[in-house]
Order: C-alpha cells, then sequence, then structure tokens
C-alpha cells in the first residue's frame, strides 16, 4: 500500500509538470493575440491549476502520513534501517537534519530508532522518496517542505519551498510568495526577538454602558475605575495614570476596603485560543503599589463574577461574592486567609448588587431583577428573607441601594422610585418619587444627604436625610444616563455614565468630561505623518481624533446617517484632512482644522475596509467589500477627489492594501487569502507575473500576507485570526493584532514560521487594529467589543535588567505583558 502511494506522488508530479506545460503553451498561444483580458484569465488559470496541484499533494501527503502511522510495524522499521545503514554511504537523496525542539514525537518505534540520520531511502525507476526521522518530527508539527532536484517529500500542510517562491497554507489554500533577491539562503535567516519592547502607557475608555459600582476616588487623589482587563487608577489633578494589570479577561466589578487602600476587583470567566473556558477569579491588591495581596475563588465561580463588597464594621475582614452561574451563587471569603465560610444559591434572576451592612457583619443585602433579598450570616449558614413589595408596585428591577444613617435601607429601581425598608421589618415604609424613568445609582455623602442618577432624564438630585429634594443638575444628552457617582468632598462630583465618560463637576458649574471612549465596537485607527494624533472609528457612529500626548480627545464628529458606522480611516501625507470609509460605501474627507467635511463621495454600496493615500499624497485607495480598490486623483491638499480607475481582479472582498514607495504600484490582500500585485500609474493593471514585485519596497507595510510578515502566523490559522498590523516607520518591528485580545511585537522582517514574539495582554476582546505613531515612539491598539484604546510606549533594547522586566511584567497585562513567545 505504502509503495502505491509513491507511485501516486510521482504520478502527481507527473501530471503537475504536464497540466503547468499545457496552460502555459495555452497563454503562450493567447499572447500573440490582441486581447490582454483573455491572456491574464489564462494567466490566472494556470495559477489556479498551481493550486489545485499543490492541493493535490498536501492531501496525498496527509494521507500517506495517516498511512504511515497506522501501518509501519516495528520489523518494517527496522528493515529499512538495516537497508540505511548498507547503503547510507551511496544515498544521494538524504533529506538535510533540521532539528526541532517543538516538534512532537514520533512513535515509539520511530523514537527509539539508533539512527540519528535518515530513516530509509527507497529506490523506484528514477525517483527518489526520503523518509527521514527529523524530517517526520516537522512534518507532524507541519513546519516545512523542500523540493529539491530529485523529488524530496515531507509530509508538510504548512510551508512550501520551491526555488525563489514559497506557498504558504491557510485553510487549505496555498498563499505564493516569492523571495526577495537579498535573501541568498531563506534556510539560513534567523528570526529573533525584537530589540524593542511596549509598556502600557495610557488606557482610554470607561466601562460604563454595562456595569455598575465601578468609579471610587481614593485617598490619594486617584479615581479607580476598569475597562477590558485593566483596573485604571487616574489622579485627577496631576492626569497621570497607573494601571493595574493582572487579571486575565474583562473586570466586571470593583470594591474598596474599609482603609480606602485596598481594593478587590472581579472578572469576567471568558475563553483561551481554543474556545475552552476560562475560570473567573477575585483580586485583593494594594492601590498604592499595585502588588496582589490575594487570589480567591479560582475554581469556585462560575462564568465571571458579578458584584463583591467588604464588610464594613469589622474593618473589611470578610468579602463577599456573586457570580455569574445560573443559580447566582453568593458566598462570603475570609479573604486574607482565603477562606470560604458560606456558599448558597442566590436566585436565577440576574443579580446587580450586593453589600453589607454598615454596622453589623451578618447582615448582607442583595437586589437585582424583581427582588431584594436580606441576608443574615449565622453559624456560618446564610439565610435570607425576601423583601415584600405589598401595596407598592414591584418593580422589574431594584438597581441599586445604599443605607441611610439610621440603618434603614434605600433602593433605587426601574420605576423611578426611592424605596425605604425598615431595618428589621424587611417592608417598605415610604415611596419617593425620584426619577423619570430608572434610578441607575445612589450614594450616601458623610452627612447623611442622599444622591441619586436617572436614567432616562440623565438628573443628579441631592435629597436631605429624610429625602427632601435639595438640588438636581442634568448631565449633557451625549454623555448618556448617570451609572454611578463617585463623591469628592460633599461639592465636588466624578460621574461615570452609561455612554463611557467620566465626568467632573459641581451642581453649581456644571460637569465636563475627564474621560471619554467609543460605545460600540471599533475598527477604524490612524496616526497623523507628524503629529501625536491619531482617529478612530466605529459602530456608534464617532469619528473621534485623540491627542496622544496629552491623552485627550481632541474632537469627535457624530456620523449622520444612523445605519452607518466608520470602519477604516487614513491621514493625508500632508496632515491637513483625513479620509473615513463606511459600513455603507460611503466615504467622507474631514478637515482637521475646521472640523468640517470637505468632500463626501460613495463606491458601491458595502461596506469599505481600507482607506489608503499613496506616499506624495496624489492618489487615494479604497478597498471595498465589493472586491475592487477604487483610485482617487487627490488635489488642492487632500480636497479635491476625481475618479482615477479601478482595480479588479481580487474574487474576494478586499481586506489590507498597501502602495510602494514610488507610490507607483499597490499590494492588496483579500478575503480569500489572495496577494495581489497593481501598477496604478499605468491604469490600475493587475501584475501578472508577480515575480517581478519580490524586490520593491513598501511605503507602509500593512497586509497581514506577504513575505515580510509570514511569521507572525501561528501554526493551524484559519486566516481571520490575525485582524491587522503595522510595520513600524523604522522598518525594524511590526506589531501584531490578533482575534485572541492579544498584541504582539515581532522583529521586521519575520518571513519565517515560528518567529519569536513579545506578547501583550490588555483587551477583553478580539484586537482590531494597531498603529505606531509617526515617530514610533508609540504602538496604539484598539480593542472591538471592549471598547478600549489603549496606548502602549515603545522602549528601546538595553533599556533596564531584562530579567527584572520580565518579573515586572508578569504582574501587568493579563500575566505575561513582556512575554516572548519563542516559538509559540
Amino acid at each position: 500500500m505504502i509503495f502505491y502511494f509513491i507511485q501516486l506522488f510521482y504520478n502527481v508530479f507527473n501530471v503537475s509538470a504536464f497540466m503547468t506545460h499545457r496552460v502555459v503553451n495555452d497563454v503562450s498561444a493567447e499572447s500573440s493575440t490582441e486581447f490582454p483580458d483573455r491572456m491574464s484569465l489564462m494567466e490566472v488559470r494556470l495559477q489556479a491549476q498551481e493550486d489545485e496541484i499543490t492541493l493535490l499533494k498536501s492531501s496525498l501527503a496527509d494521507a500517506l502520513r495517516k498511512l504511515l502511522e497506522e501501518t509501519i510495524q516495528p520489523t518494517t522499521v527496522r528493515t529499512l534501517q538495516q537497508q540505511q545503514s548498507k547503503g547510507s554511504e551511496d544515498s544521494q537523496g538524504s533529506c538535510p537534519q533540521t532539528p526541532t525542539s517543538s516538534s512532537p514525537a514520533p512513535p515509539k518505534e520511530l523514537a527509539s530508532s539508533p539512527h540519528g540520520g535518515p530513516l530509509s531511502s527507497i529506490r523506484e525507476e528514477e525517483n527518489m522518496l526520503c523518509v527521514d526521522l527529523q524530517k517526520w518530527n516537522q512534518a507532524l508539527a507541519g513546519l516545512i517542505v523542500s523540493t529539491v532536484n530529485i523529488t524530496v517529500l515531507c509530509i508538510l500542510p504548512f510551508i512550501l519551498l520551491t526555488g525563489q517562491s514559497i506557498k504558504m497554507f491557510i485553510r487549505g489554500r496555498p498563499i505564493t510568495m516569492y523571495i526577495p533577491s537579498n535573501i541568498l539562503n531563506y534556510e539560513e535567516l534567523r528570526m529573533d526577538l525584537p530589540s524593542q519592547k511596549l509598556d502600557l502607557d495610557w488606557v482610554y475608555g470607561y466601562r460604563g454602558r454595562d456595569c455598575r459600582a465601578n468609579l471610587y476616588l481614593l485617598p490619594s487623589g486617584e479615581a479607580v475605575y476598569f475597562i477590558a482587563c485593566v483596573v485604571v487608577l487616574y489622579h485627577i489633578r496631576n492626569q497621570t495614570q497607573r494601571h493595574y494589570q493582572k487579571h486575565t479577561d474583562c473586570v466586571r466589578c470593583l470594591a474598596i476596603h474599609p482603609d480606602k487602600v485596598r481594593v478587590a476587583s472581579g472578572q469576567t470567566a471568558g475563553v483561551d485560543k481554543d474556545g475552552k473556558p476560562l475560570q473567573p477569579f477575585v483580586h485583593i491588591w494594594d492601590s498604592k503599589t499595585l502588588v496582589t495581596l490575594q487570589q480567591i475563588g479560582l475554581g469556585t465561580f462560575e462564568r465571571g463574577v458579578g458584584a463583591l463588597a467588604f464588610s464594613s464594621s469589622d474593618n473589611g475582614t470578610f468579602l463577599c461574592v456573586i457570580d455569574d452561574s445560573n443559580e447566582h451563587m453568593i458566598s462570603v471569603w475570609d479573604w486574607n486567609k482565603n477562606i470560604k465560610h458560606t456558599e448558597v444559591k442566590s436566585t436565577n434572576e440576574a443579580v446587580l448588587g450586593v453589600d453589607f451592612s454598615p454596622t453589623d457583619t451578618n447582615n448582607i443585602i442583595s437586589c437585582g431583577k424583581s427582588h431584594v433579598y436580606f441576608w443574615t450570616l449565622s453559624a456560618g449558614t446564610l439565610t435570607k428573607k425576601q423583601g415584600i413589595f405589598g401595596k407598592y408596585k414591584k418593580p422589574k428591577f431594584v438597581l441599586c441601594f445604599v443605607f441611610s444613617l439610621t440603618g434603614d435601607v434605600l433602593t433605587g429601581d426601574s420605576e423611578g422610585n426611592i424605596l425605604t425598608w425598615g431595618k428589621s421589618t424587611f417592608q417598605i415604609m415610604k415611596q419617593t418619587r425620584a426619577h423619570e424613568g430608572s434610578v441607575f445609582t445612589m450614594c450616601i455623602l458623610q452627612g447623611g444627604a442622599i444622591l441619586s442618577g436617572g436614567g432616562k432624564d440623565r438628573k443628579i438630585i441631592r435629597w436631605s436625610a429624610d429625602l427632601a429634594p435639595e438640588r438636581e443638575c442634568e448631565i449633557p444628552e451625549k454623555f448618556g444616563a448617570v451609572r454611578t457617582i463617585a463623591d469628592v468632598d460633599g461639592e465636588e462630583l466624578l460621574v461615570g455614565t452609561t455612554r463611557n465618560a467620566i465626568l467632573r463637576g459641581t451642581f453649581s458649574d456644571g460637569f465636563v468630561a475627564i474621560v471619554q471612549g467609543h460605545v460600540d465596537e471599533m475598527w477604524g485607527l490612524a496616526t497623523h505623518p507628524t503629529q501625536n494624533i491619531f482617529i478612530t472609528c466605529g459602530n456608534d457612529r464617532q469619528v473621534c481624533v485623540w491627542n496622544a500626548g496629552d491623552h485627550k480627545l481632541d474632537w469627535c464628529a457624530t456620523l449622520e446617517v444612523r445605519e452607518e458606522s466608520g470602519l477604516c480611516a487614513d491621514f493625508s501625507p500632508n496632515g491637513a484632512v483625513v479620509s473615513v470609509g463606511l459600513s455603507t460605501g460611503r466615504w467622507v474627507v474631514l478637515d482637521l482644522q475646521t472640523k468640517e467635511v470637505v468632500s463626501d463621495l460613495t463606491d458601491g454600496n458595502e461596506q469599505l475596509s481600507v482607506m489608503r493615500y499613496s506616499p506624495d499624497g496624489s492618489f487615494l485607495a479604497v478597498g471595498s467589500h465589493d472586491n475592487f480598490i477604487y483610485i482617487y486623483n487627490v488635489t488642492e491638499g487632500g480636497r479635491r477627489y476625481t475618479r482615477f480607475g479601478k482595480c479588479t481582479g481580487h474574487s474576494s472582498f478586499i481586506t489590507h492594501l498597501d502602495w510602494s514607495k514610488d507610490g507607483k504600484y499597490i499590494m492588496s490582500n483579500s478575503g480569500d487569502y489572495e496577494i495581489l500585485y497593481w501598477d496604478v500609474a499605468s491604469g490600475c493593471k493587475l501584475l501578472r507575473n508577480r515575480f517581478e514585485s519580490k524586490d520593491r519596497e513598501w511605503a507602509s507595510y500593512t497586509c497581514v500576507l506577504g513575505f515580510h510578515v509570514m511569521g507572525v502566523w501561528l501554526e493551524g490559522s484559519d486566516g481571520t485570526d490575525i485582524n491587522a498590523l503595522c510595520r513600524s516607520h523604522s522598518e525594524r518591528m511590526v506589531a501584531v493584532a490578533d482575534d485572541f485580545c492579544k498584541v504582539h511585537l515581532f522583529q521586521y522582517p519575520c518571513p519565517k514560521p515560528k518567529a519569536p514574539s513579545y506578547k501583550y495582554e490588555g483587551h477583553g476582546s478580539h484586537v482590531t487594529n494597531v498603529r505606531f505613531t509617526h515617530n514610533d515612539s508609540h504602538l496604539l491598539s484598539m480593542g472591538g467589543k471592549d471598547t478600549c484604546i489603549l496606548q502602549w510606549r515603545v522602549k528601546g533594547a538595553g533599556t533596564g535588567d531584562h530579567s527584572k522586566e520580565h518579573l515586572a511584567s508578569s504582574s501587568s497585562v493579563c500575566s505575561s505583558s513582556s512575554s516572548p513567545e519563542n516559538g509559540r
């Protein structure tokens, strides 16, 4: 059977040569005609034939591998070894040995072979098939296939090296890349870690859209809040940030210890890159040193941590936690000793808040959908009594609660009411109409006054201790509803909003934003060519221009049409205008100074995926999901656009494109993993001979498929695992945004598989885009659903001791902020 497959391989190679020769002859015949378009089609046919043949070879190689695994017996192997020992001196077809530490072990019989060299040579007519132990290891790892003068086959689906080109396989599709002329020996290329590293510098955004009680003020003058996997400590007066970065997935809740120094933060479970669930936990940490003091609940909580609170009357000895399981388990921990005192089922309904009584650790309150529960901790057991609404309308949600100075419980609900509950009767004593719409949050002030924040009416109301209204104000509509309130000094307040903003102000002076962010998935990101400015856009219809030096939002524009969202953007080389591609095929050009739309055009009716100006700014390329690249002449400093041509030839939607340094050519990627090259200066012609583009220099490198960035792809990637990449302006490193919440930093170029990289975590969702600032001082990364923008400082080589830095970074973004991925 094995020899049958060998013969089959031989026949495939003969068919390959015949079909290629036949199609080339067809192309030659057509080239003498007057129909260049038909000639182009024939060349495409040639490439398709080659791809089909390569796929067939790969499939047959896989079948042979499986057959060998199932049928080779120890006696057969020993016979082959004996044959090899007799004829090793005369063997001309031995495969070169390429040790690899990451390859899985072969079958035991093969692993026990006393020979370190080739295992066997089998002659059949004038062809030779090599089965090499080291190549067998490489085959199982999916590393590399080499073809030389004779037929040499190793069973590899990942990379096929054939003379001057390489074929990389993604989802079984071969992608041909040509080796540049300056690389004389591809096999001897060495892939190293980049000499630069990243440190988290700034976090843009706040998670207010779906989280509660997540904004506090510390005695240090720092506001504590979270977004994605990072807890931010923002010093309001100094305008500086520190970051607690030990969470491995999105942070969902916060609690401040009575000493106002220690903090508890709980996270969601999340999944790893293989889709397996990760366990949620709670970290208790020191806000002064950012040192983790305790981790609790690993293996106990399910899905995530929804709410938590420190006890007050005993100096914060206990921590109450409610998870996101179906039963919303409530547990009480002696957190310092990591001992769980009790755990019981809470309710099958959503739970939105929990807290200890400020005067008695044995009394706990929780609230949520259609309920408020009064818990009693006695003899290590929690028992609950449900609050009785009686003659009062039962609200759909009890959204928040506080304890009055008299010990009564005040709840805010979705009906807009504040209900006063007797501290011992668990019954409603009083109902106060507070807001139009929901009461999202309440805050007790030092003197006993109460603050409430409304949803629909966006009002903040100050109440006396007996719930008589005293003052009120309304926050601007653009910031959304009031999500949470933090008292600064009795007069000044911090307000978190449902549109992911944090406001600072007073009743008399009003409120201004000190933290802002997007509120829906983001995709578009571009950096200014000469200034520390960048632009973002996304599904929330917001186009935002940020100052990376001042860490502020300079200005924001809202797209007029509700169905439109911003998906891509690029600054003109002169920095005066920025173009934004939308989800409807429409694109607009904005003047950075006046903020006005200076051009408004539409190409097709499908979403746009990439906007890219040529290096001199004379052209703009617009990549669309209708498979076309539209080319425009740009005049009047980026304010006037006229159609120049259209690049036609991709068989799927455009994903990425880059201009050559001379501004004459374009390299593009598409959704079906094509790499095509275009001669724009000659009329947007598809370059039939891609070999001629192997030495072309590119002004930018954002295409995720290409020889120079082939090493960024993991084995087994499905083609969507990498969303974006960006080469630095120095052309020394390349940053990668992947689908597993990671940012990677590679050296550039990295044209070999298993290139090592530094891995950085912090996003809680797929990373949609990355860009270096104009001078490579910082890298910007953008999360999708986490609505978070992370700004990373680029550090040069030799800055500090590496081992110390690695230790420090283990406490940073998701426990491996600067961990090298050698071989990954």
